[in-house]
């Protein structure tokens, strides 16, 4: 099998954590043989050779980050230049990632991709739905690649089911509502810990203004 992927992220590919997840997925979809080719669409000098991959090829995978309840715009910006295929068989499957850690956040955005690949002529494939990636951008070592892992064996198990169809992709989202003990425990997390966690973190980058800093 061979796969064209296509990363709709804006962000450039060293700060992509949609990119980190393609590495870990084709590790796991190369391990037998299969071969993919990938375009990032945050670099505009490839969108043309992304085009013509489009063109000739019949299985796509678009990666993309969920922000606010859809697609990128430049992702959108770059599809509304593709061609609609004429001829059957072609089939697009997506990876939907997101920082929000509930399924249930991912829904509005995935019922879109649903329906994207009928406007190009294409079959839906299925999507991988994915929340709770926010640390991949800041996790190094052993704690990045344990985060990444499940995408490396979902990457095998997408070239062994020739898509996302099925059971255990349906699994890989993890839980749709959290719990009320949970979501509780969380809110405690994020006012104290992970507020602490983040004021560091924003120290690193060189940010000076405080976290609750209001400009406009």
């Amino acid at each position: 099998m061979h796969l064209v992927i296509i990363n709709g992220s804006p962000r450039v590919k060293k700060y992509s954590n949609t990119d980190k997840i393609i590495t870990s997925f084709t590790k796991g979809f190369c391990e037998k043989g299969n071969t993919y080719e990938l375009y990032t669409i945050s670099d505009r000098s490839e969108w043309e050779k992304a085009r013509n991959a489009f063109e000739k090829n019949t299985d796509i995978l678009i990666a993309i980050p969920l922000y606010v309840e859809n697609i990128p715009g430049i992702l959108l910006e770059f599809l509304e230049t593709l061609p609609v295929k004429k001829e059957a068989g072609a089939k697009i499957y997506f990876i939907l990632q997101s920082g929000f850690a509930e399924g249930c956040q991912l829904r509005c955005g995935e019922a879109f991709l649903e329906n994207l690949p009928g406007y190009l002529g294409c079959e839906y494939g299925g999507t991988l739905v994915k929340g709770d990636n926010f640390s991949i951008r800041i996790m190094e070592g052993d704690n990045l690649a344990r985060i990444l892992a499940p995408y490396e064996k979902m990457g095998r198990l997408f070239a062994e089911k020739k898509g996302f169809d099925n059971e255990e992709a349906k699994a890989f989202t993890g839980p749709e509502v959290f719990p009320k003990p949970i979501q509780f425990l969380l809110q405690f997390m994020f006012k104290t810990f992970a507020k602490s966690f983040f004021q560091k973190a924003a120290k690193s980058w060189g940010c000076t203004k405080s976290l609750k800093y209001k400009p406009y």
